[in-house]
């Protein structure tokens, strides 16, 4: 019974809304799916402008399963690399099974326009793919990001995903959502620091989100947070060992259940 409510709650979305904007990591998703001023490797999802303040090259490996539902897996891939001039950052996503699969493949980089601003750009190529040789559909987006760094404990930040309404198909005018986010990092002391967003598909009503992350010693951090839009509260922590960060959440869908995830981050010395 729950596959058959899954699979009428969630085809309308395939098909109306392909190629959203997924979530991925870990550390966000434990966080209310807040993360646009943070300055991690999976700012290729979330803001591309806050990789600008990336030393280190890093790589990350992330899985997301949907409602412990095989086949609406999410698998993603994010690496960065610093240079003088900015952050290089590349990423895959994918989503589905062998009847109907997304991917998305992104180009990313960012800079500092100064000590407190940074702008970043990102460039995606999509494609979704239909079972039973029903055939595929390619398509670019771009996204952009800004970052203003108010001062040690303020951040804000602000992005747009698919600003030109790239379409997946002619058919009943099929576009790939535009999302529009805003939202603050707001750093109490050294262990407490909260996520405010607010992020707008303008073809649905706003989505708004929270999260705490808590650290309680220097190399665990726990996590909490809620967004509105679907009604979804979630959970994490986050170890880092050696070289390696290793971040696992959890969120809640009142009707659908559960959807863990799992994100392994590498930082080179």
């Amino acid at each position: 019974m729950k596959k058959i409510i899954l699979l009428f709650l969630c085809i309308p979305i395939s098909i109306f809304s392909g190629n959203e904007n997924l979530a991925i990591g870990g550390r966000a998703t434990g966080m209310g799916n807040t993360g646009i001023c943070f300055s991690d490797v999976w700012a290729v999802r979330y803001n591309q402008a806050c990789l600008a303040d990336i030393s280190k090259i890093s790589a990350g490996l992330s899985y997301e399963s949907r409602f412990l539902t095989k086949s609406l897996g999410i698998k993603s891939f994010a690496f960065v690399f610093p240079t003088k001039s900015g952050t290089f950052g590349l990423s895959y996503t994918g989503f589905g099974d062998k009847l109907y699969q997304e991917s998305k493949i992104g180009l990313g980089y960012g800079m500092k326009i100064s000590k407190k601003f940074n702008v970043g750009i990102n460039v995606n190529y999509h494609q979704i793919r239909l079972g039973n040789n029903y055939g595929t559909k390619q398509n670019l987006t771009f996204e952009i990001g800004l970052l203003g760094k108010i001062n040690d404990n303020l951040k804000i930040g602000f992005h747009l995903f698919n600003p030109l309404t790239a379409k997946i198909n002619d058919y009943q005018d099929e576009t790939i959502p535009v999302l529009i986010s805003f939202g603050i990092n707001y750093k109490f002391s050294d262990k407490i620091s909260t996520n405010i967003e607010l992020e707008k598909d303008i073809d649905f009503k706003p989505n708004f989100k929270v999260g705490i992350e808590y650290k309680p010693k220097k190399n665990l951090y726990i996590r909490t947070g809620i967004e509105t839009n679907p009604m979804a509260p979630s959970l994490g922590f986050g170890i880092i060992y050696k070289q390696f960060n290793i971040d696992i959440s959890s969120s809640f869908h009142q009707v659908l259940g559960i959807t863990p995830a799992l994100g392994v981050v590498y930082k080179m010395k």
